[in-house]
């Protein structure tokens, strides 16, 4: 039987009288790779948040492979760690010194990085392909290299688990290919990778998918599955195809049909 990393417990988040995330639960398995996909507006980004311990939340979020003896916050960051949506660090700042941010969990207060700090930003500098430029203030990078340090930052935390929201954004192709390949070895080494995507293709090479719409898990299955393709294919109004070409799965566009590409020519030239 799989062991659990992350188990949700009827999770709900609202903002003012909206409800964002209507009592979701689920459980992630750990030494996995799980996509979370769905239209804009399901609710996906808040469920990563949500499960990283960042919005308040209806409902309990737990972490099974959290060891019993870790009991603070620092335990729980060096357990889990974070990639958001364009996060922000000093622009000043050098990449190493990103990087070296992954650290701050295993350091005592105040305390200056010690060799295994180092070590560990170095390695998560040169698995982003970001080692070469480790001097330059981030504030002078393009969009993919920051997206890039930021992912180093957080590699050189060493979590077991890895919340990833959009981490594909502003990559280019090669660095898409680099991330995913980061991913593979990650849970190679027995890590739990948990990712947001937009990029459905990369999504379905996953180990597992949660398709969302409308703040709920519409479904959760191995992304080999039948039915994962067809709950995907729904979600998106079937402009979507599940098609396997060289033994990969791709979701496929489809164009629309004749009555809603007329009714998109008639309000677009009325």
């Amino acid at each position: 039987m799989k062991k659990i990393a992350i188990r949700a417990h009827s999770v709900s988040v609202s903002a003012g009288k909206h409800l964002i995330l209507d009592g979701v639960s689920l459980d992630l398995h750990a030494g996995c790779w799980t996509s979370i996909v769905g239209p804009n507006g399901a609710g996906k980004s808040t469920l990563l948040r949500a499960l990283a311990g960042l919005v308040p939340h209806a409902g309990r979020v737990d972490l099974p492979g959290l060891p019993a003896h870790a009991t603070t916050a620092r335990d729980r960051a060096r357990h889990l760690a974070w990639l958001g949506q364009s996060e922000g660090s000093p622009d000043d700042l050098s990449v190493y010194d990103v990087a070296l941010l992954g650290r701050l969990p295993h350091r005592a207060w105040l305390a200056p990085p010690g060799p295994a700090d180092h070590a560990a930003a170095e390695q998560a500098l040169r698995a982003t392909g970001a080692w070469d430029w480790r001097a330059r203030p981030i504030g002078q990078l393009s969009g993919g290299e920051r997206q890039r340090a930021l992912l180093a930052r957080a590699l050189a935390v060493q979590a077991d688990v890895l919340l990833m929201d959009e981490p594909l954004a502003n990559l280019d192709p090669p660095h898409q290919a680099d991330w995913l390949a980061t991913v593979r070895a990650l849970v190679g080494q027995g890590r739990t990778v948990v990712s947001v995507l937009h990029e459905i293709s990369i999504a379905l090479q996953a180990d597992a998918m949660v398709v969302m719409a409308g703040g709920r898990v519409l479904h959760q299955g191995a992304c080999a599955d039948a039915a994962t393709h067809r709950a995907l294919e729904n979600v998106f109004d079937h402009r979507v195809a599940v098609r396997q070409f060289d033994g990969q799965w791709l979701a496929l566009p489809k164009p629309p049909s004749n009555d809603v590409r007329k009714t998109a020519y008639q309000v677009g030239t009325a």
